[in-house]
């Protein structure tokens, strides 16, 4: 997908990849969305919502950063879990720097220890560690916090953000450019994110899927784009997807009485659509059962993408 932001080249320019790990809802997807000034990863108040590694590429007068944003760390229970586990650690293993992202306004808790020996076992390039959310967090707890993170020994720096509000970011930006190498983009300086079209209007679709639906079924489905068409003289893309649950009982909760919760979905996700990649959009919704999804190997399959 390719955006208006780029940068001309400029003599000593640089070249990174940086991941950015930790556990669900860390705001992961939400600060890189906030870099890049373009939404490439969806976001939502329920674990678990980004299921692939999202790359986002950011371009400046400093060079290029590829930012892979991950799943968030947990310990694995179905296939689709142990292959989101294994975008983090190929994250890991792939990147130059690796951003632990951490929410401040939660406890210290076994999960943040998971993620930090993650991060120790795997890692042997330069660490930071992010604390998101100062902005929901009292100023004199801040300072303990960064020192508990420091004690550990394993980051380079800790740098406090808000990906909300955006404080931090240019310091952490500043930060990024003085961790990576020199060198060429690797991507195309038109370009922020790596991710295919079809692939994006699924994960907006689920999106607004999670948003209206996440009490009910937080975790049970997914969105398979069927039929892509686009038709350049009426600047229309007409697109078809199955909303897909475990059990019957779940198809009345998406589609909703008289089929209002399916159409206000479809409503939301085509305006999103319609903004986003800058051309009129039909949007095609249907809802279907697969029992076992999640665990379905040719089926996770089918959702993803070759990864960049």
């Amino acid at each position: 997908m390719a955006g208006s932001r780029a940068a001309g080249s400029v003599e000593g320019a640089r070249f990174g990849v940086v991941a950015f790990v930790g556990r669900p809802n860390a705001g992961k997807s939400t600060l890189l969305n906030r870099i890049l000034g373009q939404k490439v990863s969806i976001v939502s108040a329920k674990p678990q919502t980004t299921r692939n590694r999202i790359v986002g590429i950011l371009n400046d007068p400093r060079g290029q950063i590829a930012i892979l944003d991950t799943p968030g760390i947990h310990k694995p229970l179905h296939k689709l879990n142990v292959r989101m586990m294994d975008h983090v650690r190929s994250s890991l293993a792939e990147a130059d720097v690796v951003a632990l992202i951490i929410d401040v306004t939660e406890a210290f808790g076994h999960g943040d220890q998971f993620a930090i020996n993650l991060v120790k076992e795997d890692v042997k390039g330069k660490r930071i560690a992010i604390l998101n959310k100062i902005d929901l967090l009292k100023k004199q707890k801040l300072l303990p916090m960064m020192q508990q993170y420091s004690e550990t020994g394993l980051f380079d720096a800790i740098v406090p953000v808000s990906a909300t509000t955006g404080d931090g970011i240019d310091q952490l930006l500043d930060l990024l450019f003085s961790m990576i190498e020199p060198g060429e983009p690797r991507f195309s300086r038109e370009d922020y994110t790596t991710q295919p079209e079809r692939f994006f209007a699924a994960e907006v679709v689920r999106e607004k899927v999670l948003q209206h639906t996440g009490d009910e079924l937080p975790y049970t489905t997914a969105v398979a784009v069927e039929r892509w068409e686009e038709d350049e003289e009426k600047n229309l893309i007409k697109i078809y997807a199955t909303i897909v649950v475990e059990r019957d009982s779940q198809k009345p909760i998406v589609i909703g009485k008289g089929a209002a919760m399916v159409k206000q979905i479809g409503t939301e996700a085509r305006i999103d659509l319609e903004s986003i990649l800058g051309t009129r959009v039909f949007l095609d919704l249907h809802v279907a059962v697969h029992e076992r999804w999640r665990e379905d190997d040719r089926f996770i399959s089918d959702l993803e993408w070759p990864l960049s």
